[in-house]
């Protein structure tokens, strides 16, 4: 256990600095300069967010390794039986840090949307050049955020177990949550009590790193005069290009190469054989679409569990958002407890979530005598747990921007609690609390942390179907079911843009 603990301390400490690196760098430049097409290169940058991390890890194991596929139908695959140099602690750490940095760009560049540019404008007729402006102005006035997104960045490679649990396990790096599960695997007298010993040590590093952001985030907060007005719009000139060049391969480097890499083995008959117009084949697909019913039944169940999960924290984060602030100081002390319960609860890896739900409800429920244990119920319970925070965040910060007069006066009209919520409340921040609904939805969609250890056989989620295809051995199956749920994920988050196009602002979290 003391392996895996600085295991799992090491690489959330170094990919969160990756992720803040690379996160904030791309948040600059879209939110900042003149590049072209922000919207697509925004949507295309956090679409990696939006795939589980184990579908990640098969795929950049399968764009590098030797038996890669696509690179060994350029020749450029390394030697067979070379060692995939994925299958390592830098590997584990790199990718995790891939896998985070849209989580800390989304951060930042909604901070970027609400920064008041009085003292940018002015440094900017001083003659201030763009390098000494981001230096002496805007990355001061950003610290908080950039506090903030390193520490969520940390607490989401902390609680990890797709990338860790592919990439570590041949390299035996083992992080906690990966030795929860082999604890839960091994079936032994003291299994329970092994996992909520190890969840509980994961819980405590988890709250310690977001107790000191919250400190560290308060000292380095600057009172800001101003209402939030457009971003700045720096012009690169002739540099345009080269930057514009930047996020393209970036993009190319980040989920083009994983994704090309994921359909090439999909569409080999065995995984290692060269992809040629004489090995291409549809097969896996059809293996997966039509005659395994796990399939179908997985895309079901992840649907409409997220989809449920998403429209109930939508719905109860517009009501903790309002109490929190409330006027009357009992009301609002309510809300603040359960925001800060959301915060925590969020911190707190999913796999430590699951341990507690099976402790919690591994007997049947008192006095109904009735058993959600090894159901979608279950499931479903701990996605409300993990993901309300999600949900409360865009919420509570447009609950803030109401007038409060606007409630005062319907108080004064003779107006009570419900109606000035269904007349006033609820018209102002429903674009906010749709955001909310839509994150939570996409990422309950593809998870895999929390339903590691709550599935069974006829509540199997995406997430555990690609896992178990992976671990069993059935490669090319787990890429085929893998690209699947790459296409569906990427419709669905082009349906939700089109959508917003007609939405009011906000409601689509990636539109600018």
């Amino acid at each position: 256990m003391p392996r895996a603990i600085w295991n799992s301390f090491e690489s959330s400490v170094l990919s969160a600095f990756i992720a803040l690196v690379g996160g904030t760098a791309t948040a600059l430049v879209l939110g900042l300069t003149d590049v072209r097409m922000k919207g697509p290169v925004t949507f295309l940058l956090l679409i990696p967010m939006m795939v589980p991390p184990h579908v990640t890890a098969i795929a950049w194991v399968q764009a590098l390794g030797p038996s890669s596929a696509l690179l060994q139908a350029i020749g450029l695959a390394p030697e067979i039986g070379s060692t995939h140099p994925l299958y390592s602690r830098e590997g584990v750490i790199i990718l995790l840090g891939i896998q985070h940095a849209p989580l800390v760009f989304l951060v930042v560049l909604a901070a970027l949307r609400s920064l008041p540019r009085e003292m940018s404008d002015a440094a900017r007729v001083a003659g201030a050049k763009p390098a000494r402006l981001l230096m002496r102005i805007i990355l001061p006035l950003l610290a908080p955020t950039l506090i903030a997104g390193y520490a969520l960045a940390f607490v989401s490679a902390l609680g990890n177990f797709g990338i860790p649990a592919l990439l570590g396990i041949p390299a035996r790096y083992t992080t906690l949550p990966v030795l929860i599960w082999q604890r839960l695997a091994s079936f032994g007298p003291t299994v329970l009590t092994d996992m909520a010993v190890i969840a509980g040590l994961v819980a405590v590093i988890a709250v310690a790193a977001v107790v000191f952001q919250m400190w560290l985030a308060s000292r380095r907060r600057n009172a800001l005069i101003g209402p939030p007005q457009p971003p700045l719009d720096i012009r690169l000139g002739r540099i345009r290009p080269v930057v514009e060049t930047g996020l393209a391969l970036a993009i190319m480097a980040t989920l083009m190469l994983p994704v090309t890499a994921l359909f090439a083995t999909a569409l080999v008959p065995t995984y290692g054989v060269p992809l040629t117009f004489e090995t291409v084949t549809f097969a896996n697909f059809a293996e997966i679409l039509f005659r395994q019913s796990v399939t179908a039944r997985a895309f079901m169940n992840s649907t409409i569990v997220a989809a449920v999960a998403a429209g109930i924290l939508a719905i109860f984060a517009i009501f903790v958002a309002r109490y929190a602030a409330a006027q009357n100081r009992a009301v609002r002390r309510v809300g603040t407890l359960m925001t800060a319960l959301a915060e925590m609860t969020y911190a707190i890896p999913g796999l430590v979530i699951s341990v507690a739900f099976i402790l919690a409800f591994i007997r049947p429920l008192p006095l109904v005598d009735v058993s959600i244990y090894n159901t979608l119920t279950i499931i479903l319970l701990a996605y409300l747990c993990a993901f309300f925070s999600i949900a409360l965040k865009p919420v509570t910060a447009a609950t803030l921007q109401l007038d409060q007069s606007l409630d005062e006066a319907a108080r004064v009209s003779g107006a009570g609690f419900y109606r000035r919520m269904t007349h006033i409340t609820i018209p102002l921040i429903a674009p906010a609390a749709a955001s909310g609904g839509i994150l939570v939805f996409l990422t309950a969609y593809n998870e895999v942390t929390v339903s590691a250890l709550l599935w069974s056989s006829g509540n199997e989620t995406i997430g555990t179907t690609i896992f178990n295809y992976e671990d069993g051995g059935y490669t090319t199956l787990a890429s085929a079911m893998a690209a699947v749920t790459i296409i569906a994920t990427i419709l669905l988050m082009a349906l939700l843009d089109w959508a917003g196009r007609r939405a009011p602002p906000g409601v689509v979290p990636w539109r600018l």
